[in-house]
């Protein structure tokens, strides 16, 4: 029939371009519009197909993959409300800079808006939250239609992959009958020409020579500076922002999601105890910095915003090639458009070695991060059963090479308060673009694809609203060990003003749920084991680290007795800073 023969060569040409613009994984979901690019999807040689049924579920999946390999990830499924499950890991990897295909079957378009079965309205469904989106033309058999469909795959994932990098959205229409016929000879040569039918190259942003001098100038004979450092450092960048800081005599606050606080590098001006000394009135004028320089994301500690907010440096660079204009203290001066590691390397040209006035300003620092790490080694290690110590405990017990991911709310906070400087290789991951405590389950075995060993860190209400999204550990054999905070409700709000408002706290915020989680491990055949002592947590971390596959490890801590032990913890450690004699 001629109809399938120019389905079958239209979406295979399509697919096929996709393989050559250096897409590997794929994320399908089941459904029946959507046939023939699934089937043809599976039937590439060079294509590796997830199944994940829950759309919602399959985006945040696609997104892990996409964040832990840093290559687009392609996403797959039917008309109608399927491609609107979608939209929350559409947000997320929007803000988070993260490259998704998102491609959506749908009806011809004589069957829209005329009350046809699983036909919505799928053009711009995504709206702004897409960099690019396309209504592609019907299946036809010809050289130019194949040469049409071809340059709107390889432009699709070049466009994902340009910085900034996001999602972008292709609709397919497709008329019936719709399943290919796989037998076609030279099924993915159709319109082929060399490697690719259209590739593009993408630069690295720069500044110009005078630019370059521009700022170097700026920098000389400052002497109270701040390096900052959030999410998203790759690790040519990392070395690069480590030696900029020796140049500078500069102390680093960094991120955890920056990935300078673990690894092999150096970590000689890296300060990763900010959050908790920030907190401390000992943090006076002496602190206050004359220039500050921010790469990445804005970190996630808010004591950190709170006292660029306070002590507004002169200066604050923002260096940014994805032009994200990403401020929320609103005190930058200066938004350098420019690749991380390359803008390290010729501002390092043009410096010269800053004087004893400035490495007494780092000793300061240094001096301080010091004593509250040794004070929270100490304090934390006292601590018979607190939420902040499992942070510890799991660096101490992973695996070399082993990724964290952890959720939003609570467990990323403490990431960032007790995850101390390592040379433990622990790469970390968060949803942090939208911050939203959805898909997280199903993200973090997108990242488990990549590494022999992946640890969840997160609450119950988090892997409550994602517990369909372990089946993708069931379907594909995937190693996740999820260590799950129990404490019956969302903990963060605990922290926050509302929790004083006794009368509707518990129902509106509190919301505890009294859920038995090893039911639903055990639905999706993993091993659960609740530990009362860190002694127990040790012995079943170890134990799914040499077994492999889906294990829950839960720790069932109280609410108000965690909030009370974080607050008292904090005037602890306030109380061990002792920055007597200047910065000496």
């Amino acid at each position: 029939m001629e109809h399938i023969k120019s389905l079958t060569t239209y979406i295979a040409s399509f697919v096929d371009e996709l393989v050559e613009a250096n897409v590997e994984e794929v994320v399908v979901s089941p459904g029946s519009r959507s046939t023939p690019i699934a089937m043809l999807m599976a039937e590439h040689p060079d294509i590796h197909v997830h199944l994940n049924i829950d759309e919602r579920s399959a985006g945040f999946f696609a997104l892990g993959i996409a964040k832990a390999k840093k290559k687009p990830v392609v996403l797959v499924c039917t008309s109608g409300t399927a491609a609107a499950n979608y939209y929350p890991a559409v947000i997320e990897a929007h803000y988070s800079r993260i490259p998704l295909v998102v491609i959506t079957a749908d009806r011809p378009h004589e069957l829209r808006d005329i009350g046809a079965p699983q036909a919505i309205n799928q053009n711009h469904l995504f709206g702004q939250y897409a960099k690019w989106f396309v209504d592609t033309a019907l299946p036809e058999e010809s050289a130019d239609m194949n040469r049409y469909i071809r340059t709107v795959a390889s432009r699709a994932v070049h466009t994902a992959q340009a910085i900034p990098s996001g999602p972008v959205h292709i609709n397919v229409p497709l008329r019936e009958p719709i399943v290919p016929d796989l037998s076609i000879e030279h099924l993915w040569s159709q319109g082929k020409r060399g490697k690719s039918y259209v590739a593009a190259i993408h630069g690295e942003a720069s500044l110009s020579e005078k630019g370059f001098e521009e700022i170097a100038k700026r920098l000389k004979g400052t002497t109270k500076g701040l390096i900052i450092c959030g999410d998203q450092m790759s690790l040519k960048a990392v070395n690069s922002v480590c030696c900029l800081a020796e140049s500078l005599s500069f102390p680093v606050l960094a991120d955890p999601l920056s990935q300078l606080r673990s690894g092999k590098h150096s970590k000689e001006n890296v300060i990763e105890t900010y959050d908790t000394f920030l907190k401390s009135d000992k943090v006076d004028e002496r602190f206050h910095p004359e220039v500050v320089i921010r790469f990445g994301a804005m970190p996630v500690s808010k004591p950190l915003l709170q006292f660029l907010k306070a002590h507004e440096p002169t200066e604050m660079f923002v260096v940014d090639q994805g032009k994200g204009w990403r401020d929320p203290t609103l005190r930058s001066t200066v938004m350098i458009e420019a690749d991380d590691t390359l803008f390290c390397e010729e501002l390092i040209k043009r410096l010269s070695a800053n004087q004893e006035e400035s490495t007494s300003w780092l000793r300061l620092w240094k001096k301080i991060n010091a004593q509250t790490a040794q004070a929270l080694r100490t304090l934390t290690s006292g601590q018979e059963w607190f939420e902040g110590q499992v942070v510890q405990e799991i660096v101490d017990v992973v695996p070399e090479g082993t990724a964290l991911f952890a959720g939003n709310s609570m467990p990323v906070r403490d990431i960032d308060s007790f995850f101390l400087n390592t040379e433990k290789d622990i790469p970390l991951f968060v949803n942090r673009g939208a911050n939203g405590i959805d898909g997280v389950v199903s993200s973090a075995l997108g990242v488990s694809t990549a590494y022999d060993h992946t640890v969840l860190f997160i609450g119950d209400l988090s892997f409550y609203h994602d517990l369909n999204g372990l089946l993708a550990a069931k379907m594909h054999n995937l190693n996740l060990t999820v260590v799950l905070v129990n404490n019956d409700g969302g903990g963060i709000f605990s922290f926050l003003p509302q929790s004083k408002q006794e009368k509707h706290f518990e129902f509106l915020f509190g919301t505890p749920t009294g859920l038995n989680f090893e039911h639903a491990t055990r639905l999706y055949d993993g091993t659960f084991s609740s530990a009362s002592s860190w002694e127990e947590f040790r012995h079943a971390m170890n134990h799914a680290f040499v077994k492999g596959g889906l294990h829950v490890v839960e720790i069932r801590t109280t609410r108000t007795e965690n909030v009370e032990t974080h607050r008292s913890l904090w005037k602890l450690v306030s109380g061990e800073i002792n920055l007597s004699n200047g910065e000496e």
